[in-house]
Order: C-alpha cells, then structure tokens, then sequence
C-alpha cells in the first residue's frame, strides 16, 4: 500500500514495482561520450512522459480532462475528449484503451487508473454541449470533398473539414451513420442513443448525406468534380471457413459474424436457435456469442483452436462472456460441417496440442481424438478483410497484394492525388480509436493538398508549459497519492441482461465513485522542470523523492550513466532527463519511467530549482497553423 502521513513520505520498493531493473541492460543504449543535457523544449519529450496520452492513437490530453471530471465540470471534460476522439460516449464504452496498459498508476499497483470508463462519465453527465459546437460558416470555401463511408473515420475528417468552408458529401449504404460502430458493436455494448448524438454533432454541422446508397464506381465518383475524395469504407468482409459440409448448407446456418451482427443491429434478425457454435477469439466472436445468447440461444459456445491465454479479445470482453456462463472451449481445430438434408446439425473438431516457438510461430499437434458438437447456427468470427470492387484499377491507384490500395502512412495519401483513406480502409482491421487519428490526420492532408501545400510539412502540435505553483506550499493540482484501489463498474442484473440484446449491461460509474476514480491518477501531465541555474546541488529533492528517480552524479556515456543512477534505469522505452552541467561539474538526472509526479521535489527544494509545471500538448488539425 501507498503510505503518508504528515511528516513521511511515500516509500515503494523499486525492486517490487520495477522488476525490469533487476536485469540488465538491453542492448541500443547511447555509446561513446557523456550525454547532452535534455531538450525539453522539444513537444515530443514531455509528451512522451504523459504515457497515457502517448499511447492513445488521438493523443486525447487524458490527466486534463479527469481532473476536469473530479471537479464536477463534466461539459468541460466532454469537449476536451471532443476535440481529440470526437465520440467521448461510443469510446467511454468500447475503447480498445491503448492508454491504460501504459497508465503509470499500473506501475505503482496492479491496475490502472479506469480511464476508458471516465470518459463515458463525462458523456453520460455532461449538459447540453451543442452550443460548444465550432460554427460552420455560411459562406463556403468553394471546394467539395466526398466521403465514402459513415463510419468514425469518415465522420472525423468531416468534423474537421466541415468548419473550414468545405462542402462535404457523405456516401453510406445503409440508412444511419456510425459504421460498423453501429453495425457490429451490439447495443447491450453500446446504446443506439448514443450514437445517435455523437454522430448527430457532425451531421448537424451540415454534411449532405447520401444514405442507402453504396458507391458502385470510384471513376463515377471523380466524374462528379470533387476536389478530394476519403475512404472510409471499414473492412466489411469477414472471412470464410468453407470445410466438408460447407457447400451442402442450404439453409444459410454458416454465417460471417460481422454480417450477422448488422443484421441484428438493423432489425432483420431477432432470434436465433438453440444450438450456436462461435469459431474465433476476438473481440467480434465475444459480440456474436453474447448476442446469440440474448436472442434466444441456450446452448452457445465459443470454440478456439488456442487457448484461452492466447486470444485477442480484450481481457475484459472475456470476463463479461464468461460471467454470463458462456463456455469457452480451447485446442479444438474445425474440421467438418454435419449437414443432414441440406440443415446444419453438427461440428467435428480435431483436439490439439498448442505450443509457440521461440520465433512466435504457432504449433497445433493433434492429438489424435475429435469431438462433435451439436449446432444449428455457426458464426466465423476469424478475421475481417478489404473489399474494394467498385474502386476501378486503371484510376492510378495501386494495390498491394493482399488487396489494399497503396497509401502513404503519414499522410494517408494514395496514388492518385485526390484520393485519401483512412480507419480499417487504409491498413486493415484496428480499431475505433485508431479511425479517429487517421481521420484526423487525412483531415489535414485534404486541407493542406487542397491549398496546395506540402504535405508533409505538417503543423507542430500545440504545446504549453504552465507553473502549478500558488504558494509556498500550495499548488494548483492535487499532488498526493491516493491509496484508492481501482473501482468496478457496477453492471445491470444478469438474469435481466441476458434476456435483451439492447438493455445496455454496465451501467457506468456514479458521479462519487468517478471522483474516487479521478484521484486515482498522478497527473503525469504536471511536469517536473529542472532550472541548473538555480541548482545548489543541496540533495533534498534526493533525499524527498519516494521512488528514487534523481540522482546528481558524474555525466557519462548513456549506457553507464543509467546503471550508475541510484536506482538503475534499464526501461529504455523511457527517457532519462540530464541537466546541464552544475557547479561542481556533475549532472541532475531523472529516470521519467518511474517519476509519480508527487511535486515533493519541488515542495523541498529550496530555490525552486525545482517546479510542477502543467504540459498541454494537442495534435495538429486541418486549419492548424504551422
């Protein structure tokens, strides 16, 4: 547990919070000469401190907005995560949250701060934002961008684009907005409602759109004068398990989940059999069995030909399946499809050994038994894949070999000039989160492509350094660390859940347990900024620091001088701070891996060599200037 007191300071072991510094160093450190003091002038290093927000594909300034929640200004918090991830509701329930694992909460005790949940918080208590919306000016720029696709990829580039001037088409082949956000996350996930609003913001912004209308031809599209066109048409097509048995299925029970779970999502199915296998162990296989359970399934089953320890689903997503009594059965290979008179009956499984090698390939080893399980419905849930059959190919734009157009990973550009894609259309199969930024970023490049600028010469972000300090002993941010265990997100009865595939099943945090949750994070935002000048070399903030994270010592080579620090700084993902050289010679050195942002450095030291200084860091948009 985290101690303090009035007099003492937190103390934690760093060989029981940081095993990786018992080990030695991995090979890559700088060598040959000492090392130069650090730059932190440069945005990227400060950022790179703010795990949180580094390891968010939209860099969403996350430490600002959940103090902004733990002081009730929920509206606020809202349009701080509006700004970045543009749909704060739909990711506060389904982020993938890239930005937990890298919590530095999770390096001080097993769980990170809740962040993707403290995001819904804002959604869910926030009041009317609309009139926090950015105007749309009447008057337009006089160029015209078509979107092909409503998904958040789409949605996001219209968001930026829409308030510049710029007329935006938006194509979409069903009759509501959202992609496969509406289409394949399930509504006990995520609420209709809610997507609903937070795609309403940006048609309410005035995108024409061209609903249950596919695009058939991209030639046709550029016929139609547009100055830039985006795909972000998602990858709609599942892949296929086409076994023995398969061709005889006349009665269409061997379905690809990702189009059984729109069906569901837009009314055309609303019921299912008894008996349902669930090949695949992803997120798309835990959405298919939990459905299929809600509409009428009793005997479902999720099938893997791994482990459990070896799926992808989110860690979560596995628990919620099997706390609704779904089992999960592992080394089980497919090996035939039973269909008697043109009806599915069965499945027939190879059992296996699994094993990885050192080099990471997979091994399955049957082990010479089979098992037949009764179904009536199997849904594939193996994987999604591109399909781009209307996009002519003597247009320009070349393809790779495994059917995706060629695009620029920077700019999101493809070969023809004018054609831009972005979300699963660009790269494959990601995620929600991940869309957005490339929304954001081929949003930019529109802009920039269409003033005719370069575009790589992108704008920098947009950055700040602000003191904390209020007092002598005062500073504007909560500085101490709670000892609050991470909470869990209450859920609706099971019994009632399971009976209702759009009855959404957690509820979401109350506005206390939110507060307790906020105070949870370390502000990894407020900065420690080191002034050499001021430095007397006196060690209180040494003596103070209750991880061990400075050191003043001899500068050197980098290798040496992280293992010559008071506690060795081995974790070479994260950079270690060097000051310029002090009066005696040696160096100020901080490890930032570790560093809990307590302030007590600052609090102690006795010339404000050291301060807290709060660091705001926003990625460049289109109409950013550079």
């Amino acid at each position: 547990m985290l101690k303090w007191g009035c007099d003492c300071v937190l103390r934690v072991s760093r060989h029981t919070m940081f095993k990786e510094r018992l080990f030695p160093p991995p090979p890559g450190a700088h060598i040959g000469g000492t090392v130069k003091p650090t730059d932190t002038s440069n945005p990227e290093y400060f950022h790179k401190v703010v795990d949180c927000q580094f390891a968010c594909p939209a860099h969403t300034p996350v430490p600002e907005y959940i103090r902004l929640i733990a002081a009730g200004k929920y509206a606020d918090a809202y349009m701080v995560n509006w700004e970045s991830n543009v749909f704060p509701g739909i990711l506060g329930r389904t982020c993938d949250r890239p930005c937990e694992p890298a919590c530095r909460r999770g390096r001080v005790e097993d769980k990170p701060v809740a962040i993707c949940r403290l995001k819904r918080v804002c959604a869910d208590f926030k009041d009317d934002v609309r009139a926090r919306m950015p105007r749309i000016p009447k008057e337009k720029n006089g160029r015209r961008v078509a979107l092909v696709g409503a998904g958040p990829a789409s949605l996001t580039v219209a968001r930026d684009l829409m308030p510049l001037g710029y007329e935006v088409d938006l194509y979409e082949a069903t009759g509501k907005a959202g992609g496969f956000m509406r289409q394949q996350i399930p509504s006990f996930r995520l609420p209709e409602s809610v997507i609903d609003e937070e795609t309403g913001y940006i048609l309410d912004m005035g995108v024409c759109t061209f609903f249950n209308q596919r695009v058939e031809s991209m030639k046709a599209l550029l016929d139609k004068g547009y100055d830039a066109i985006f795909v972000g048409t998602g990858a709609p097509t599942g892949r296929q398990l086409k076994l023995p048995g398969f061709e005889a299925d006349g009665s269409r029970s061997i379905r690809v989940g990702v189009q059984w779970l729109a069906e569901v999502a837009f009314g055309h199915l609303t019921e299912a059999p008894t008996d349902v296998i669930v090949i695949g162990g992803g997120n798309t296989a835990m959405d298919c069995c939990r459905t299929a359970l809600r509409l009428g399934a009793r005997n479902v089953k999720v099938v893997l030909r791994t482990p459990v320890s070896a799926m992808v689903a989110s860690p979560w997503e596995i628990e919620d399946t099997q706390a609704e009594g779904i089992p999960i059965i592992e080394n089980h290979n497919p090996m035939e499809y039973i269909v008697e008179d043109g009806r599915l009956k069965a499945m027939t499984f190879e059992l296996i050994e699994y094993a990885v090698k050192e080099d990471g390939t997979e091994v399955f080893t049957p082990v010479g038994r089979q098992e037949t399980i009764p179904c009536e419905l199997v849904l594939l849930a193996i994987g999604q894949a591109n399909a781009f059959p209307w996009i002519e190919r003597d247009l320009g734009i070349e393809f790779n070999s495994i059917g995706l157009a060629v695009v620029d990973q920077a700019t999101f550009q493809s070969t023809h000039p004018k054609i831009f894609f972005g979300g699963d259309a660009a790269f494959g199969p990601k995620n929600i989160i991940t869309a957005v930024a490339h929304g954001h970023a081929a949003a930019l490049s529109i802009h920039l492509f269409l003033e005719g600028k370069d575009l790589r010469d992108r704008p920098a972000p947009g950055t700040n350094l602000v003191t904390q300090k209020m007092g002598i002993h005062d500073w504007s941010y909560a500085s101490m660390v709670t000892e609050e265990r991470r909470h869990i997100v209450p859920h609706v009865d099971l019994d009632q859940a399971i009976h209702s595939h759009k009855l959404e099943v957690e509820l979401g945090f109350d506005a206390d347990t939110a507060y307790e949750e906020a105070q949870r994070c370390l502000n990894c935002d407020v900065e420690t900024v080191f002034t050499a000048e001021k430095c007397i070399e006196c060690d209180a903030c040494i003596d103070i620091c209750p991880v061990d994270c400075l050191s003043l010592t001899d500068n050197e080579e980098e290798a040496e001088l992280r293992r010559s620090l008071n506690v060795p700084a081995y974790n070479l993902s994260q950079p270690i701070f060097v000051s310029k050289t002090l009066k005696t010679g040696r160096v100020m050195v901080k490890d930032e891996d570790v560093c809990l942002h307590c302030g007590l450095c600052a609090e102690r030291c006795p010339t404000s060599a050291w301060d807290m200084q709060k660091f705001l860091y926003i990625t460049a948009k289109a109409g950013s200037k550079a």
